[in-house]
């Protein structure tokens, strides 16, 4: 499984149709391609959420991104991401 971080940004109708529904709803969709989600959390800032989840490849990221957007109208930044630990063995060797 590989990690991604998915920073989402509201629209105003994503605002509008909040729910604890809607997020159960999120987290279903990522389970549905094989994944799960590891956190979640309210942003201040550039953007309004941050979604830490495990799915299989990249193009299950792809397929996420699009799918919670048409689920949540919240537009989706998707970033894979490896742990420092990783990152230092690959680059240092």
């Amino acid at each position: 499984m590989a990690t991604f971080f998915m920073f989402g940004k509201y629209s105003a109708d994503a605002v509008r149709n909040m729910s604890i529904q809607r997020t159960q709803e999120a987290i279903e969709e990522i389970k549905k391609l094989g994944g799960s989600v590891t956190a979640m959390h309210a942003l201040l800032g550039e953007y309004d959420l941050l979604f830490c989840v495990q799915l299989p490849t990249i193009d299950d990221a792809i397929k996420a991104s699009i799918s919670l957007t048409r689920l949540t109208g919240i537009s989706f930044t998707t970033s894979p991401a490896i742990s420092v630990e990783a990152f230092d063995r690959l680059v240092l060797g």
